[in-house]
């Protein structure tokens, strides 16, 4: 079983279209091999079994769909059936079908569901490396089931234009599991305008807080555990060319969904989450004359205008 889809309910975990119990389903496909578990959370608009809104049958279907933004993870990802056999995808479905704030809230609470699916893979195959893929919202969930896990419970995060606040992902990142795991959080300009109007719309914690696409402080980058891939940066494309992964231009100027879009950029996640070992983030990091400064000139006054961006009424991110 390459893929197990589960959903995240009012009543709990479910199987998505499936009566069997979930959790009991997590062990037994955990159990079928010794290859790594990769965890994929999908973002804003989506909702489990929704005609349209479904991420089963958009980002995480077998085959790319016919939507611009149909790029199926499990196939780029190799996790499809003609893949790498030993590995073990969890498709992770959650309501954020709803306002940017309702859905910024209900995240925690997928959070926390995500958790005891990975707590019960973990559990049945000890042994086996679990690493996670986000965009967007997904990456409040993954940051959110941390503080419920423990110590390398989960090895790698790779969030795609990650839709969280500093203040908040530094909170999840102290916990044993966050302080264990390694984050890879992938952003560039074109995402610019969609962190402001993360912080226009959604109330901080913390007043003034910033996006995490404009960073953590160097501070806190927990010993090389923390990286910003800039991708926009034609120095670090130049870095990624050069370790094996050519990415294509970018097409748009502004694109939420560019992280997973942009042609090359799917191959170089595959390699970091099956391979974490052979590349890991040092190698990963651009040099120094190109990394990406942290807050100051990175990030533009939240007061800038946002009302043209395509936010809350289209199609699924």
């Amino acid at each position: 079983m390459p893929v197990i889809r589960v959903n995240q309910r009012d009543e709990g975990l479910e199987l998505h279209r499936s009566p069997a119990p979930a959790l009991a389903a997590l062990r037994r496909a955990a159990q079928g091999g010794d290859g790594p578990v990769i965890v994929m959370v999908h973002g804003f608009k989506f909702r489990p079994g929704d005609s349209g809104h479904c991420p089963h049958e958009h980002i995480f279907a077998p085959r790319d769909v016919g939507c611009w933004k149909g790029r199926s993870w499990p196939r780029a990802l190799r996790l499809s059936e003609d893949g790498i056999p030993d590995a073990l995808g969890l498709a992770f479905g959650w309501d954020s079908k709803a306002m940017i704030w309702t859905a910024y809230e209900r995240a925690a609470g997928a959070g926390r569901a995500l958790a005891q699916a990975i707590r019960a893979i973990r559990a049945a195959a000890p042994g086996r490396e679990v690493h996670a893929i986000c965009h967007s919202l997904g990456a409040r969930v993954v940051l959110q089931a941390l503080p419920h896990l423990d110590a390398g419970d989960l090895g790698r995060i790779i969030a795609l234009n990650p839709a969280e606040f500093r203040t908040e992902a530094l909170a999840a990142l102290d916990s044993p599991a966050g302080s264990a795991a390694e984050l890879i959080a992938v952003t560039g300009r074109e995402n610019a305008g969609y962190d402001l109007l993360l912080e226009r719309l959604v109330p901080a914690a913390r007043r003034g807080d910033r996006a995490l696409g404009w960073g953590l402080p160097p501070e806190a980058e927990a010993g090389g555990r923390r990286l910003l891939l800039r991708l926009d940066r034609p120095g670090v494309a130049a870095h990624l060319e050069r370790l094996g992964f050519p990415l294509a231009p970018r097409r748009r100027i502004m694109c939420h969904w560019s992280p997973y879009l942009r042609d090359g950029a799917m191959a170089l996640y595959a390699a970091l989450l099956h391979e974490a070992r052979r590349l890991p983030l040092e190698a990963l990091r651009p040099p120094e004359g190109v990394r990406p400064a942290y807050g100051g000139a990175e990030a533009p006054s939240p007061k800038h205008s946002t009302k043209h961006l395509p936010w809350g009424r289209k199609a699924p991110s």
